[in-house]
């Protein structure tokens, strides 16, 4: 079944698609309706409203932004002195991924090897001993994501451990949410997006990876460190005068459970795709978790499979086998996961 050179999915990320036919439909039915911008229309009042509710916090100060580096770099650079640092993990979005953006604004970024893509408070700690006086940088936000970049997940009891060490040294716990929707769906999850508000100074629930066009809401729990975030965001363009398209969005994600259905959709799909590759014999790089997968695949194999399907190839190991990165999004369909399956068993 390999034959055909025909490009039939990509498993290469989880916004290949456009967005949610629901998202469409709504910005279609509102599209003539005049409304100021710059967040202030009736849409994005309306979300934020929605996003309190669902996150337990009425008095959390919202702000939507397009996408998860501009919202990096913009919660980062507002919460941060000069003189301060972020603590993340070597694989961490804002360390690998966002072209120096964090240390272009004028912020250190200190990065510690995890296996897991997760830190510890004893790896946040380390980095803290070895800052003292003066002359150093003082390391004062510790950066997350949920999931990780390698699929796993904090639990509430680390979580409840990073948060307590950050209050009680002065820090702050930001985390990136760009699939919060699926973390908070994944079958061994055991944090609710209530929860994580509580625990958290900031953090952030991404669109542009679970159904939406583009978009990621921004949640401030510590509402000291959104002052004048407003000026931050048309300061760097972040501001956009048709922010109705952000709020209808969110609107549409959050007025029932969609955001939830879709993020679930995704991890199902990664399930069986999952438990198909190890009925084929094959292992992963890392247990499974939510929609990124680790397996682990012969080069010949690979080489085939890239002729049909296309995803990253994430590093190499002894023996001539490789670690490939499948992601499935909430418009993956169990056909195309069952043709990957059927294509890994020679069918």
């Amino acid at each position: 079944m390999l034959e055909s050179h025909h490009r039939y999915h990509s498993f290469k990320d989880d916004y290949s698609e456009g967005a949610h036919p629901r998202i469409l439909e709504a910005l279609q039915r509102h599209n003539t309706t005049q409304e100021a911008g710059y967040g202030l229309d009736q849409y994005c009042r309306q979300a934020i409203a929605l996003l309190r509710d669902a996150v337990g916090q009425p008095h959390a100060q919202i702000h939507f932004t397009t996408g998860g580096t501009q919202t990096n770099v913009l919660v980062l650079h507002a919460i941060l002195k000069s003189f301060e640092s972020v603590v993340a993990a070597a694989s961490a979005h804002i360390a690998v991924h966002e072209t120096g953006a964090i240390e272009a604004t004028g912020h250190k970024i200190h990065t510690v090897p995890t296996a897991t893509g997760r830190l510890t408070v004893s790896m946040v700690e380390q980095v803290v001993r070895q800052h003292v006086d003066e002359h150093m940088v003082v390391p004062k936000a510790v950066f997350i994501s949920q999931p990780t970049e390698y699929g796993t997940l904090y639990t509430r009891g680390e979580l409840e451990l990073l948060s307590g060490y950050c209050r009680d040294h002065g820090m702050y716990l930001y985390v990136d949410g760009a699939r919060l929707g699926m973390a908070l769906t994944a079958r061994d999850n055991d944090v609710t997006i209530q929860a994580l508000a509580k625990l958290v100074d900031v953090f952030y629930i991404g669109g542009t990876k679970n159904g939406g066009l583009l978009g990621e809401a921004v949640v401030f729990t510590n509402n000291a460190l959104a002052h004048h975030f407003r000026y931050y965001m048309k300061q760097k363009g972040a501001l956009i005068a048709k922010s109705r398209v952000l709020g209808i969005q969110f609107m549409e994600l959050f007025r029932d459970q969609l955001y939830y259905d879709l993020g679930n959709v995704a991890n199902v799909r990664a399930t069986t795709l999952a438990d198909g590759i190890r009925q084929a014999g094959y292992s992963f790089w890392i247990p499974p978790t939510t929609n990124q997968l680790f397996p682990v695949f012969p080069a010949d194999l690979v080489t085939r499979l890239k002729n049909k399907y296309d995803f990253y190839e994430w590093t190499t190991l002894e023996g001539d086998q490789v670690v490939i990165r499948l992601v499935t999004s909430w418009a993956t369909t169990e056909e195309v996961v069952q043709e990957f399956i059927n294509d890994l068993e020679g069918k």
